[in-house]
């Protein structure tokens, strides 16, 4: 039987404080973002001299082997029920919080791996949580951004926004033991080129039950446009992408207010107008246990979803956007994923 333990670690240092006795625990990971755990302590089996919000960290091991990980942001003591909520985020949660605050600001025209790493290496040489950049490989894919100081850049919102373009990537953080004797926690940022990763195929009711289905068809457009910066005269620069028609005309707009060229449009422009391509089938789907390890299940990850049950005919590929896992005071573990169609990730330009 597979099992569950939460440790609480200090953020800064990794150090491993305490193995924590827990009453239930949900963790997810999403996809380009931080993800959420939520765990149940007894309320008098926490220190609060080591425990406490951003301070510390919650680690979950699977078997052992570190599989999730984030600071503390949140704690709810109960004092009727004697149980304490704590409520993490994962480690991208960290860098909403610190800021490109260079003197002058930050400029870079570099490749898109570079330009990560130097956002993060310049929060670890601020005082920060010691993100491994070491995994990053450089991918020919040029970027250049500038920002003033006055702009205060969040780095967070500026790693985002660079996966989420056109020719862009996903990107996630791996928890990981930090030495042989398994007292000091560490983690990596690490990126993956955009649809590059597989999960094995799923059939509603065979391996996994469809629990639902929804489709959007808001973002749905014949004309992407994309602006930037106001340049002080009330002109932008912006760039359009058009989609093949098979409707009323539709136009979606997005304006991003620090890209001062209409060459750092373009792949947003191109992002933009993938999305908007048709409408966007997100099913929601639980694994059945022991048919699958979950790990085969990564957020970024694509493959084939299978159901036939009257209005939902579901016969193609999608992108994993979101895992969550519930496990319950037994050590019961379910899985659920979220996914949205394969079709708005793909690129139709990776320069």
């Amino acid at each position: 039987m597979t099992t569950f333990e939460v440790l609480q670690v200090e953020t800064v240092s990794g150090n491993v404080i305490a193995s924590l006795p827990v009453t239930g625990i949900q963790y997810g990971e999403t996809l380009n973002a931080a993800g959420s755990a939520t765990v149940g302590v007894p309320l008098d089996a926490a220190d609060p001299s080591t425990l406490g919000p951003a301070r510390s960290s919650l680690v979950v091991l699977r078997d052992g082997e570190p599989e999730w990980g984030g600071p503390l942001w949140t704690a709810t003591a109960d004092l009727a029920a004697g149980s304490l909520t704590l409520n993490a985020s994962g480690w991208h949660s960290y860098y909403a919080a610190r800021y490109l605050d260079m003197p002058g600001g930050y400029e870079g025209k570099t490749d898109q791996a570079l330009l990560l790493r130097a956002w993060i290496e310049h929060s670890n040489d601020n005082h920060g949580i010691g993100t491994d950049t070491s995994h990053l490989t450089t991918t020919g894919k040029i970027r250049s951004r500038k920002w003033g100081f006055a702009e205060f850049k969040n780095i967070a919102e500026a790693i985002n926004e660079l996966a989420d373009e056109d020719g862009g990537f996903d990107f996630r953080y791996q928890t990981h033991w930090a030495n042989s004797r398994k007292t000091r926690i560490g983690h990596r940022l690490l990126k993956d080129e955009r649809v590059s990763l597989r999960f094995p195929a799923l059939t509603h009711r065979v391996d996994a039950d469809v629990t639902s289905v929804a489709y959007d068809g808001s973002r749905m457009g014949s004309t992407a446009v994309a602006f930037g910066a106001d340049m002080g005269t009330g002109v932008k620069p912006y760039h359009v992408v058009a989609n093949p028609r098979s409707g009323p005309a539709l136009t979606q707009v997005a304006t991003y207010a620090d890209l001062k060229s209409t060459a750092d449009l373009v792949p947003k422009a191109a992002a933009l107008g993938a999305m908007s391509r048709q409408p966007i089938a997100i099913p929601t789907l639980s694994l059945y246990p022991g048919v699958y390890a979950s790990g085969s299940f990564l957020p970024g990850a694509w493959g084939s979803v299978n159901a036939d049950a009257g209005y939902v005919q579901l016969l193609e590929d999608f992108v994993i956007t979101e895992r969550r896992h519930t496990v319950d005071t037994n050590g019961t573990e379910t899985v659920a994923l979220s996914l949205a169609s394969k079709e708005v990730f793909i690129s139709g330009d990776s320069s």
